[in-house]
């Protein structure tokens, strides 16, 4: 047995960043621990049927019985609950000596124009975490600051560690799915309402050579409907594509050959879509809000609002500074800065000064 696990629970949806944070951290970690000897991390992980992950020694598929019995823990030191509204296995009643690490990736309901009784019941859901848990890491500075101001972490130790870069293939495949015949900007993530997809139809109306292809799960049918709507008024509709997800080889072709990544979210916990085209050198176009300033540092280009004039001079004038400029090269340095190697390092360290 492992003497730390990390509950992999929302590995179960494969196309989302939780997803890839586990598979990368637990990755980079066991690579550390290897080096060293020492016995492996455990990944507690959806049963079988609900993830597409080939199979390794330090596996533990959860099981129904393991609701009542859980022989996994007799030796276990350190559980990690990696998301602020999951679960926290260990019952401290009969294992009072695991000690708990819990990672907040973002209070983002605050910034998103929920309801007050929803924002409340997320922060009542995020605080009985806390409550039962050793030491907390925020994954940005933006989400620690939140976590301060909105909840109550007594004198735990709270961390920030940023995600790493989900370093792409070196293998060039052809695209499978929709392959656009002239140049485009790419999106990437949920399609709803703070994903704010919608402010770039503009850039279409503006620049009648460009397609848009926003790839990701369509998480709010409405939301789609009337950015498809909006599209057709503009007139732009034949240029804007919404395939869904798509396969991880399909969205390293489309970052390695779009003109530029747009990306104008009203709040994220940190931005993993902006490292990933960061690290091909590509321009990129982000809001400033929440925490993507962090990760797009002084070579993101920011709309400092989304009107159209906005967001049209905003491309126009960070796509001239980018190619006179020649940035691509601080853009991938500014991508290098995330590691994951680096943040499984730091995990590590938290989890031994709890041991």
């Amino acid at each position: 047995m492992s003497s730390i696990i990390l509950d992999c629970d929302l590995m179960k949806f494969p196309h989302s960043g939780l997803y890839h944070y586990c598979q990368n951290l637990a990755k980079h970690i066991n690579m550390l621990l290897a080096a060293e000897n020492q016995s492996l991390m455990k990944m507690y992980l959806p049963p079988k049927r609900k993830l597409s992950l080939i199979g390794e020694s330090y596996h533990l598929v959860e099981r129904k019985w393991h609701k009542l019995f859980q022989p996994f823990l007799r030796e276990c030191q350190v559980w990690h609950a990696p998301f602020q509204s999951g679960r926290i296995i260990p019952d401290k009643r009969r294992y009072p000596n695991i000690k708990v690490v819990l990672t907040i990736h973002d209070l983002n309901v605050l910034h998103e124009g929920k309801p007050e009784a929803y924002q409340q019941q997320s922060l009542i859901r995020t605080q009985a975490l806390i409550d039962q848990s050793d030491a907390i890491v925020c994954i940005s500075e933006f989400t620690k600051n939140d976590v301060l101001t909105h909840c109550n972490v007594g004198n735990k130790p709270i961390h920030v560690i940023y995600n790493g870069l989900n370093k792409a293939s070196e293998t060039a495949n052809d695209v499978v799915s929709y392959r656009p015949n002239r140049n485009f900007l790419l999106g990437i993530g949920y399609l709803n309402k703070k994903k704010n997809f919608h402010v770039l139809l503009p850039l279409l109306e503006s620049h009648p050579d460009l397609e848009l292809i926003i790839l990701g799960h369509h998480d709010d049918p409405e939301y789609v409907a009337q950015m498809q709507a909006q599209a057709q008024e503009l007139g732009v509709d034949e240029r804007l594509h919404l395939p869904g997800p798509v396969s991880e080889q399909d969205k390293i072709w489309y970052l390695r050959n779009c003109k530029a990544f747009v990306h104008p979210s009203l709040a994220e916990g940190f931005g993993f879509p902006v490292v990933e085209a960061m690290q091909f050198g590509k321009p990129v176009f982000i809001s400033r809000l929440t925490s993507l300033p962090e990760v797009g540092g002084n070579v993101a280009f920011y709309f400092p609002d989304f009107s159209a004039n906005a967001i049209q001079k905003t491309f126009r004038e960070g796509m001239q500074r980018y190619e006179a400029a020649n940035m691509q090269r601080y853009i991938i340095e500014q991508a290098e800065r995330f590691s994951w190697n680096k943040s499984a390092g730091q995990y590590l360290s938290i989890y031994r000064s709890l041991m």
